[in-house]
């Protein structure tokens, strides 16, 4: 048998809630005991002195004599149930509180209140509008109260038809212009985008207090817009009102987004007049608006006065240093932030990923991936993103893509990271593979995913998927953008189109840098070096200022089009008038220039004339001018120092290898492949890739892998009959092997890039033009013989080497055989 608990027991339970302080002595229930059994009256003055006091265990031990004591009728019942409600709700158990709200007959409207406001807090804040809605369908008229509350929820879910539906009900029951209603529709359109629909129901305000100024300006805040926001901040203290510390907080993030420097140094100077200075969050927004300004040096004299720092604190103040990119300091106090045993936020952890990515430091960045597995924080999306954005920027792809595999919700961050990863990393048609995987599972592409797209489709010269791209960008209302407009010019040069390229450049309605660099850099590798000039002239016609990479695809251009004075020019000018300092990158470009053109000895005192070290990129630009003009001297001597720098790639051997077969010095080239090996530097394979019907085919040379091989074997043969009537002889010499003439003969006919030209004869219609992508410089005898076969297919065929594109027609090369 329970032991039965009689009214004196209760009074010592209340009684024992007193002693410790909760309950002021008034709150003893002062009724005469007149029987033993406890009455209704007793459980509703100690519940709500266990409200008053917050008393979760006492209370639970009150529900607990209720249900096994009370005989109460069903009135008196749903009364204790909604007083046990209101005590689980004060307590923050907030599904204990629906369990036994759910069990209540007919609950009152400030119940209903009560469990809506906890869901609206709280969440889930469906759960905040389902009850609403069920409150309307059980006859319980909502109040005044009720609709702030369900709106907040509609303002977390960003329910904006739910919302208006709401605001109608309010309409209905007449409450819409009730000062609190007011404003929280006002904050719900706000936060839900509706501007206008926000701006007009605050006009239309017959009063107004400071929570619905704040309200309007946050509103209008949260979605960047900086000059209406400050426009309601003048407006507001012109009838009366002036900005409170919540004010500052809520539009100082549009300052910081709109880098209003002036503005911002006003409102601190506002914040520390009205003593505002000492809220935390006032001094986090200030701090983080100096470090969105990247002044950095105010943003850290702030942080470091701070008396009291919370996690957003410690954010912002390594956001700042994200922002202006100094990333080791991002690390460092990182590191001091865990020593104060706080714990990082969301937006903390993602900054630091991205100092990682930055740094290359994939070491740290495993460690914080750790970390988010461990708290669990790899199920934020953001998160997830930025690890995997990491991964990528790192170069480490293969977890990138595990990670990518294993995340089961993945949003349009996701896949714009995975896909500029795989193509930075060289895995163009893994990229293009995963935008169609993309597409497939319903997420929507942006702005960020088409610029990771277009440069997949460059990279491996698929005009056709370049093109349906561009198709998808023109439905999908992206066109406009400028970074997709640089992207497509540089798509368009890098497929061949040279002409569409223009097009696009000159329907842009605004032309940044990147533009008109993207155009020159286009012109250059394509060999029309005089057309590029010509666009720096308009460039400057109208007062545009060039930067540093301007000159790089300008001397690059005039590399290929053997502009040689043009060049020097350029290099001076850079100096003298635009008063740019040389980086590695413009002297590179420079002895390209003079050692594509055979000055091999003035290349060579250009950079003994460097004011810095040449590293192994500057020489090897002179090795490969010296394979290309079969200077052996000069190449052994570049080849030393290199070998002193460290080679940093097979390249460099190759070319010193090649140069000494080209000039029949056998053992010499075996020496250097020897070398390799020990070295552990393995070459890359010859490939050359063509598009047939959307689909990309590449071929290696002396390939026998393609299902078609025997086709295409038969094709070269027969062209190459043909060739021989034209006057075509094998060109040996582009043979780096020690073998006959006749096996010479055998091995150059199926180089790569005439295997590929060879498969675009056969799978494309007559007189279709054929492009071919390379990763290497094109050899003299596939140049010669590519001419011919122009004659003989009668078709244009145009082939993008390592270096720039040749377009061959009616057998002449547009690169005048200067390459």
């Amino acid at each position: 048998m329970p032991r039965i608990i009689n009214r004196l027991s209760i009074h010592k339970l209340f009684y024992q809630i007193s002693s410790r302080g909760f309950l002021e002595e008034r709150s003893v229930v002062k009724t005469p005991v007149t029987t033993n059994t406890p009455n209704i009256q007793d459980y509703y003055q100690l519940l709500e002195a266990c409200i008053w006091s917050k008393s979760l265990s006492q209370g639970k031990r009150i529900h607990q004599h209720l249900l096994k004591n009370t005989n109460c009728s069903t009135l008196e019942k749903s009364i204790l149930l909604e007083k046990l409600t209101h005590l689980y709700l004060s307590c923050n158990k907030v599904e204990l509180a629906r369990r036994l709200f759910d069990r209540i007959l007919n609950p009152s409207v400030i119940l209903y209140n009560l469990i809506i406001r906890a869901y609206a807090w709280h969440g889930p804040f469906d759960s905040a509008i389902h009850l609403y809605h069920g409150m309307l369908e059980s006859g319980v008229r909502p109040t005044k109260y009720t609709f702030p509350f369900v709106l907040k929820a509609c303002s977390a879910l960003q329910a904006i038809e739910e919302g208006r539906s709401i605001h109608n009900d309010a309409k209905r029951f007449g409450h819409s212009c009730d000062v609190y209603v007011s404003t929280a529709l006002v904050d719900m359109y706000g936060k839900c985008g509706c501007l206008e629909d926000a701006q007009d129901l605050f006009d239309n305000m017959f009063h107004r207090d400071i929570v619905a100024w704040n309200a309007i300006i946050a509103g209008l805040s949260l979605h960047g817009l900086h000059k209406d926001s400050i426009w309601y901040v003048i407006r507001m203290q012109e009838e009366g009102v002036f900005p409170n510390s919540s004010t500052i907080v809520s539009f100082l993030p549009t300052i910081a987004q709109s880098k209003a420097l002036g503005q911002g140094k006003t409102v601190h100077g506002y914040s520390i007049r009205r003593n505002f200075t000492g809220s935390v969050e006032v001094e986090t927004a200030l701090l983080d608006m100096y470090g969105k300004c990247q002044y950095l040096l105010y943003a850290r004299r702030i942080f470091d006065v701070m008396s009291s720092k919370n996690e957003v604190t410690w954010s912002a103040m390594i956001g700042a240093y994200v922002i202006s990119d100094i990333m080791t300091d991002v690390i460092v106090l990182f590191n001091e932030m865990l020593s104060c045993s706080l714990n990082p936020t969301a937006v903390t952890l993602g900054s630091v990923l991205r100092a990682c990515a930055n740094l290359n430091d994939s070491n740290r960045g495993r460690q914080i991936h750790c970390y988010t597995i461990k708290t669990d924080f790899v199920s934020d999306k953001m998160v997830s993103n930025t690890v995997l954005s990491m991964y990528a920027k790192c170069g480490i792809i293969n977890d990138a893509i595990r990670l990518f595999d294993e995340m089961v919700l993945k949003d349009t961050t996701s896949y714009s990271a995975i896909i500029s990863g795989c193509v930075r990393n060289g895995d163009a048609e893994l990229g293009l593979s995963l935008f169609r995987k993309m597409q497939l599972s319903g997420t929507h592409p942006d702005v960020v995913t088409m610029v990771g797209v277009l440069p997949a489709c460059a990279h491996l010269a698929a005009l056709k998927q370049g093109r349906c791209t561009h198709g998808y960008l023109i439905v999908g209302g992206f066109e406009k953008d400028s970074s997709i407009s640089n992207a497509l010019t540089d798509m368009y040069s890098k497929c061949g189109e040279i002409n569409t390229a223009r097009q696009v450049f000159d329907r842009m309605d605004e032309r940044d840098i990147i533009s008109w660099n993207a155009m020159m850099m286009g012109y250059g590798i394509h060999g029309l070096g005089k057309k590029a000039l010509s666009l720096f002239s308009d460039f400057l016609a109208i007062n545009l200022k060039p930067d540093d990479v301007t000159f790089i695809s300008l001397i690059s251009a005039c590399a290929h089009s053997g502009l040689v004075a043009e060049g020097k020019y350029l290099f001076d000018i850079m100096r003298s008038v635009y008063n740019f300092v040389p980086r590695m990158e413009h002297y590179i470009c420079m002895v390209n220039l003079l050692g594509r053109a055979g000055l091999l000895s003035e290349a060579h005192s250009f950079i003994r004339r460097m004011p810095f070290e040449p590293d192994v990129r500057v020489w090897s630009a002179l090795l490969a001018a010296c394979r290309i003009h079969k200077n052996i001297e000069t190449g052994e001597e570049v080849a030393k120092r290199i070998e002193n720098l460290g080679f940093e790639s097979s390249g460099n051997l190759v070319l010193l290898s090649n140069i000494y077969c080209s000039a029949g010095r056998w053992d010499d080239a075996a020496n250097v492949r020897v070398m390799q090996r020990e070295k552990g530097l393995t070459k890359s394979p010859g490939c050359s890739w063509v598009e047939i019907n959307g689909l990309v085919h590449g071929f290696v040379s002396g390939d026998q892998a393609h299902p078609q091989s025997a086709q295409i074997n038969k094709k070269l043969e027969e062209l190459l009959v043909e060739m021989k009537r034209l006057g075509y002889r094998a060109e040996s010499s582009f043979v780096l092997q020690d073998v006959e003439d006749e096996e010479k003969e055998g091995i150059l006919l199926y180089h790569s890039e005439k295997l590929a030209i060879a498969f675009g004869i056969l799978g494309l219609g007559p007189g279709k033009p054929i492009l071919v992508t390379m990763n290497m410089r094109i050899c003299g005898d596939c140049h010669s013989a590519i001419k011919l076969i122009t004659v003989i297919a009668k078709r244009e065929i145009t082939v993008r080497d390592a270096n720039r594109f040749h377009h061959f027609k009616d057998g002449v090369c547009n690169c005048r055989d200067f390459w």
